[in-house]
């Protein structure tokens, strides 16, 4: 059943005592985009949801939502705000936000679409939603860190939709880019997104980690790789649910992926190679285990996000610790799982 013709979407209750409007009255009351748009913001604060896909406030997906439901560009002029809408309309714009009230679906699974460093990508669940800070490093070519050096060939590790992989192929089409991730969904969404977006100089390849990647070497690895503890992940808001579990969860301190990437990158960098890592929450256990080295936490026009550059060099120089640490992590893990069978 189309969702815009569900009869409750006339009546989305501004708290748990309201009655319900008639639908004449909602027909009244909101005339336009800006109208609707303001309405949607008010109900997701007033019902307490989570933002944080591709989005950080309600009146930004509010408007994600309205957009999508009337078919039109994410970057409509300002002008348009006081278009009046159909009581069809109408109808499927509610019915939008209902869904995303009571069900709590990211707004991105609702359209399908999530914009990340400009480009429009396919989103559902068997990925992600596309939400890192790497996007501002694409559109700024990973400049200063990259220092000028040439790159012929970059990964990304833990893909996922391809957001980062596509996006750097796109920006970059000299480069032969690498997206690698364990999910066969993933990769199937990722499949979608380059052809969506005609990145030709991209490979996708199914590996754990660096596993299935033997005899390939990089001037550029970036990734974004599950790092939220399991304590973190078991409280997070039912938005949260939507997405698979395994591009979230990673461990007691969010870094058992993290300190394997750390201990295997250099066995496929270049010798004057950059690894850059998302470890978002984790940043200060990451730290805490390896004080001695020289991470380059990166600034974003918002701040620090839980972001690093690291050399190649760095990574040799202390090899031994990192590897240390990721074996006894990966036992660890290992003897839990066998644990469960």
């Amino acid at each position: 059943m189309k969702c815009g013709h569900d009869t409750r979407a006339t009546v989305i209750l501004p708290g748990p005592a309201a009655l319900p409007r008639l639908r004449a009255d909602m027909t009244d009351e909101l005339h336009t985009i800006i109208d609707l748009i303001r309405y949607g913001a008010s109900r997701f604060n007033a019902a307490g949801l989570t933002f944080g896909h591709s989005y950080d406030n309600a009146i930004d997906e509010a408007t994600q939502l309205v957009l999508h439901a009337l078919h039109l560009p994410h970057d409509l002029g300002p002008a348009y705000g006081q278009a009046h809408l159909t009581l069809e309309e109408k109808e499927e714009v509610l019915g939008l936000f209902l869904r995303r009230i009571e069900e709590r679906i990211p707004a991105s699974y609702l359209t399908g679409e999530t914009w990340f460093a400009g480009l429009s990508f396919k989103s559902d669940p068997r990925a992600l939603v596309p939400r890192s800070p790497i996007a501002e490093l694409i559109e700024t070519g990973f400049e200063p860190w990259l220092g000028g050096r040439e790159v012929r060939h970059a990964l990304d590790l833990c893909t996922g939709s391809g957001c980062i992989a596509i996006a750097m192929a796109h920006y970059n089409p000299h480069w032969k880019v690498d997206g690698v991730d364990l999910s066969d969904d993933a990769l199937a969404l990722a499949a979608e997104n380059k052809a969506r977006l005609h990145a030709d100089n991209l490979k996708l390849l199914k590996s754990d980690l660096f596993a299935g990647l033997s005899g390939r070497h990089y001037e550029l690895i970036v990734t974004n790789p599950p790092y939220v503890t399991n304590d973190e992940t078991d409280a997070l808001p039912k938005e949260y649910s939507y997405e698979p579990a395994m591009g979230l969860r990673a461990g007691d301190d969010g870094l058992d992926l993290v300190l394997k990437i750390l201990r295997d990158a250099p066995l496929h960098l270049s010798e004057d190679g950059l690894l850059i890592c998302e470890v978002g929450e984790s940043e200060r256990a990451l730290v805490k285990l390896l004080p001695d080295i020289e991470f380059a936490w990166i600034e974003f026009k918002v701040g620090q996000m839980g972001i690093f550059a690291v050399e190649c060099a760095d990574l040799i120089k202390h090899n031994a610790r990192i590897s240390k640490l990721a074996d006894a992590r990966e036992g660890r893990v290992a003897e839990a799982a066998g644990a469960l069978f």
